[in-house]
């Protein structure tokens, strides 16, 4: 993220002294990325950031993980997973790896707890709802479509002003936009699907007053992902100006501008950001191909490579009509198994010329694998939809009447 910003009271130069209207010295914090060799933000605060007064453990929910063997493509319908309403502690584990995980949360209107990812920075898709997410930066607002991205380490807490659908993207790493968008300076290029005018920060500085404030704090150990309850002496929300590259900012997908061409476009034209070991893109409604013989819909593709994992969010998606998806339905398509367009959906195509569907989809390059919110809402029906029928019942994966699984395709 290196468009600069600056926001609230800041000395003319970096490292030199800054005090209050009572002569008290503020507090410099560099919170940079990559050990001084990225991107950073200077804070300034009145308390002191590192003044801790308790540590205690955070018990996660279950982070547990299925491997998908016997290999086979999933249908996971979010919109049946029953969560918790808090926006941080109410998330589901639906899939994940070790370089990325995908959680689910349907929300209240209650505020979150104060809450802290030191594990990576989080890309969370607003399928529905508004509200706002209070930062150490400042306060960003959010509503349907937005992607909030948080960087590692950022203190802040959601508050929803309606119930909200959150599709959370918590990386092991940084998230940001697609190097080939980029200038060798960091600016979006003209050939971008977007530009730094749709990216909206933070407008103004926002503090709170306490003491003995307690943050939830995600984090790695030898035994993996764990949680720990840190209690501050004085509230964290004390920066009274920044200035720097990083900061959390919403990019809606409505102000994503699709590129397409005379023939079907291959999944990386719809990238939106990266990060390390997979890729975030959105299909959005959209005219499709022009070629007088195209096939708007998705030739079949072997994910050498990767996993491809399709929320649906909107519109009525061509390829998959007859599978059973729908809206709130995700589609894992795993490496080492061909995919694409149910068959009578090809026919169904031609002519086509404009698609009116909206999807986010991860790409991983390393398998995932079931977390228990997604393994409560599979559909066992979808991965032979593709053949229209399903195991004999002599393999043991008969139909639920123990009669042969027969599915349409239709």
């Amino acid at each position: 993220m290196a468009h600069y910003r600056a926001l609230g009271r800041l000395p003319r130069q970096r490292h030199t002294q800054l005090r209050d209207d009572d002569g008290h010295l503020l507090r410099e914090e560099l919170m940079g990325e990559e050990g001084f060799s990225s991107d950073s933000s200077l804070l300034y605060r009145r308390g002191v950031p590192s003044a801790i007064t308790d540590s205690r453990v955070w018990d996660l929910p279950d982070q547990s993980r299925t491997p998908n063997h016997p290999l086979k493509p999933r249908h996971l319908k979010l919109h049946d997973l029953g969560t918790g309403t808090c926006p941080v502690e109410g998330r589901r584990l639906v899939l994940g790896n070790n370089d990325v995980r995908i959680t689910y949360v349907v929300t209240g209107t209650d505020p979150s707890p104060l809450y802290r990812n030191a594990i990576g920075d989080e890309c969370i898709f607003v399928e529905s709802g508004t509200g706002v997410v209070e930062t150490v930066f400042g306060v960003v607002p959010y509503r349907a479509g937005d992607y909030v991205v948080v960087p590692r380490a950022t203190d802040h807490r959601w508050v929803p002003a309606e119930p909200s659908r959150l599709y959370a993207i918590e990386a092991n790493s940084h998230i940001h936009p697609p190097k080939r968008y980029l200038s060798r300076f960091g600016q979006l290029l003209e050939h971008a699907p977007y530009c730094e005018r749709d990216l909206h920060g933070p407008a103004e500085t926002f503090e709170a007053e306490g003491t003995d404030v307690e943050v939830l704090v995600k984090h790695r150990t030898s035994a993996g992902i764990v949680g720990s309850r840190l209690t501050y002496a004085t509230h964290p929300f004390d920066v009274v100006g920044w200035d720097g590259c990083l900061y959390p900012y919403t990019f809606n997908i409505e102000d994503y501008m699709p590129i397409t061409g005379k023939v079907h476009q291959p999944p990386p034209v719809h990238q939106v950001f990266e990060g390390w070991n997979f890729v975030i893109c959105n299909f959005l409604p959209r005219k499709v191909d022009y070629h007088d013989l195209a096939i708007p819909v998705p030739y079949y593709h072997s994910n050498v490579d990767s996993d491809e994992v399709m929320f649906y969010v909107g519109g009525d998606y061509e390829a998959r009509k007859g599978s059973g998806i729908g809206i709130g339905s995700i589609s894992l398509h795993p490496g080492g198994h061909a995919h694409g367009p149910q068959p009578s959906a090809i026919e169904a195509s031609l002519g086509v010329q404009y698609f009116d569907e909206s999807a986010v989809m991860l790409d991983t390059f390393a398998p995932l694998e079931l977390g228990e919110g997604g393994l409560a809402v599979e559909d066992p029906a979808y991965a032979w939809t593709w053949a229209g029928r399903g195991p004999s019942p002599s393999s043991g994966a008969a139909g639920d009447d123990g009669g042969p699984a027969v599915y349409s395709n239709s």
